[in-house]
């Protein structure tokens, strides 16, 4: 699906990329301080899929197994994640189950705001938006940057990570010279709050000047 110089002059649709701990959650909800506009977030929307009796709850099950269930027959997310990073084979068995039930609610979101044109933007966060090929449903992607000393630092303090499991999981995704190729435009996040602010409010202008 491409979109049309028509589409343009309605909602853009513009995803959100950016490594693990680059802080694409707090430039998300700076966008919509300032836009107003509707934030769709992959991951969220992701856990509708994960409701037992569910087709792609089954197959996640069929495929990983019913020891990532707790006690209720309810997915244990710490569990399922520790099986997750162990079992690279599993997490592209996983990742094909799950990313094309997520297009389908991205499709149905854009549907919806094309339809109502209601917000000014639509923005996207979603995992391997580059890598499923959004680039062919999105007007642009906007990279939030930040640097692997940065994230390191951030993923230690939020969420506790060590070394080992950074290191592992910065190798399993983009280089920075990737999603500088693949996007449109760079949101600096590697500084202070007001930082980063001032660059979405650049972005933000640039874009509208269109």
């Amino acid at each position: 699906m491409r979109l049309t110089d028509g589409d343009m002059k309605q909602t853009a649709f513009i995803g959100i990329t950016g490594g693990v701990g680059s802080g694409k959650s707090e430039v998300l909800k700076y966008l919509k301080e300032r836009t107003g506009s509707r934030i769709f977030c992959a991951d969220e929307e992701a856990k509708k899929l994960y409701i037992p009796g569910s087709p792609v709850f089954d197959r996640i099950v069929s495929a990983a197994g019913s020891d990532i269930l707790d006690e209720k027959g309810q997915p244990d997310r710490v569990r399922f994640s520790e099986k997750l990073f162990k079992d690279r084979a599993l997490r592209e068995e996983i990742n094909g189950i799950v990313h094309p039930a997520v297009e389908g609610l991205i499709l149905d979101a854009m549907a919806l705001e094309k339809i109502s044109g209601k917000h000014e933007f639509l923005f996207i966060e979603a995992a391997l938006l580059i890598e499923c090929g959004y680039e062919e449903i999105l007007h642009e992607i906007w990279y939030v940057y930040a640097s692997a000393g940065k994230r390191s630092e951030r993923l230690k303090a939020s969420r506790g990570y060590s070394e080992e499991k950074i290191r592992s999981i910065f190798a399993s995704q983009l280089t920075e010279d990737e999603y500088r190729r693949h996007c449109s435009r760079i949101i600096d996040n590697d500084g202070s709050i007001e930082d980063m602010k001032a660059s979405v409010d650049k972005i933000l202008k640039e874009y509208r000047k269109k």
